[in-house]
């Protein structure tokens, strides 16, 4: 894919902005498991945190071919600093495509002011796959909805400013009942618990969410009531690809890198163990399954910026593309730990933390098992 003027500037911007402020920090990030404060500042110095906001707020009215590309840069080195961006330029994206005049102004105003974080406020305790359960409830109240509910694995949930919060509003069955609402932190009876042990994507805060009645305005509700699941599975689905597919790229070559210097310095039996025809065929798969993932992600992208495809189309790409990158994310992470050997298994490198990162992009932004049942159902068209 041949990258726009601006797009080259931004992807050697983000570059630039990882080698020199993220890399150093990546490793204390992991083991302190500590909200990132260095990669905060380094995305607000940089605008990176207003990407997707229209030009006079602030942002570049990013496409999603540039946000493809800062993430995968920033996964490089600091999978959980990339989520910072991921989550935040997820729900300003939404807000940009579903919101009215009055809706961007008011927040995108607000948001150009703070710097702030935002969070995608979608998951339940008994509600993750199946999105069309949930139990959040929006209960109309004249001039505003009563929010009742509880939400988990919420990414930067504990920092973030802004919530794009689902919740059933009714009278409609499942999907048919949903609505989508921006909420602040402040509100009151907006609680966030404390943040999970996880075992990848640490410093990324992932947190526990409890509405007790808080009370919402109807303006802060984005298109009519019940048209929730179209926000979700219409707007907000395409995030898949600049969020986790994105990530999981990000990370297979970072993990790639640090083997391939890794095989050329050492040496056993009298010559580096690149030189060996067993770890040239690993580096040579895991090199086929990156510019496979590279090739897939920025072709999709390529596609929805272009504003071609059907919606099917769309939805069938990204979810091939989240679920081909995050799986050859964790075969390429795995591998890079076997050629590093014992040093793999330490916290020396890199690969091991990449490893669990991997693990986790599997799983999140909706498993790869939904991502296969999403391809199977068009295929099939049943």
């Amino acid at each position: 894919m041949i990258l726009t003027e601006e797009q080259e500037m931004m992807r050697d911007l983000v570059r630039r902005l990882v080698r020199e402020r993220i890399e150093p920090v990546a490793s204390s990030i992991d083991e302190e498991e500590q909200f990132p404060e260095e990669s905060y500042q380094a995305f607000v110095e940089t605008g990176l945190l207003k990407l997707t906001l229209p030009e006079q707020y602030g942002g570049i009215d990013a496409d999603v071919t540039t946000l493809c590309l800062v993430i995968e840069e920033i996964a490089k080195v600091s999978a959980a600093s990339a989520l910072m961006v991921f989550s935040t330029q997820a729900v300003y994206r939404v807000i940009r495509e579903t919101g009215t005049d009055e809706q961007k102004d008011r927040f995108f105003s607000a948001i150009a002011r703070e710097d702030a974080l935002a969070s995608f406020v979608l998951t339940e305790p008994d509600y993750g796959s199946d999105a069309g359960s949930i139990q959040t409830k929006a209960i109309r109240d004249g001039d505003r909805y009563l929010v009742s509910g509880t939400k988990v694995f919420i990414t930067t949930g504990s920092n973030a400013r802004y919530f794009l919060v689902f919740a059933r509003t009714g009278p409609g069955e499942r999907a048919k009942g949903l609505s989508a609402f921006v909420m602040q932190r402040d509100m009151p009876g907006l609680e966030v618990g404390s943040a999970e042990n996880k075992m990848g994507l640490r410093g990324s805060m992932t947190n526990e969410i409890v509405f007790d009645r808080v009370a919402v305005p109807v303006a802060n509700r984005l298109l009519e009531e019940g048209a929730g699941w179209r926000v979700l599975t219409e707007v907000a689905n395409v995030m898949r690809l600049w969020g986790a597919a994105s990530m999981a790229l990000g990370i297979a070559e970072g993990a790639f890198q640090c083997a391939v210097d890794y095989a050329q310095e050492r040496h056993q039996f009298g010559k580096p163990i690149a030189r060996f025809q067993g770890i040239r065929f690993m580096l040579a798969d895991m090199a086929m399954l990156i510019e496979s993932s590279r090739s897939l992600i920025y072709r999709t992208a390529a596609l929805i910026d272009s504003g071609a495809p059907s919606q099917k189309e769309v939805e069938t790409l990204v979810s091939m593309s989240k679920c081909f990158a995050s799986d050859a994310a964790m075969k390429v992470t795995t591998d890079a730990v076997q050629i590093l050997g014992a040093y793999g298994y330490t916290k020396e490198y890199p690969v091991e933390r990449m490893m669990r990162d991997a693990k986790a992009v599997q799983i999140l932004d909706g498993s790869n098992q939904i991502q296969r049942i999403v391809v199977a159902k068009n295929i099939i068209q049943n």
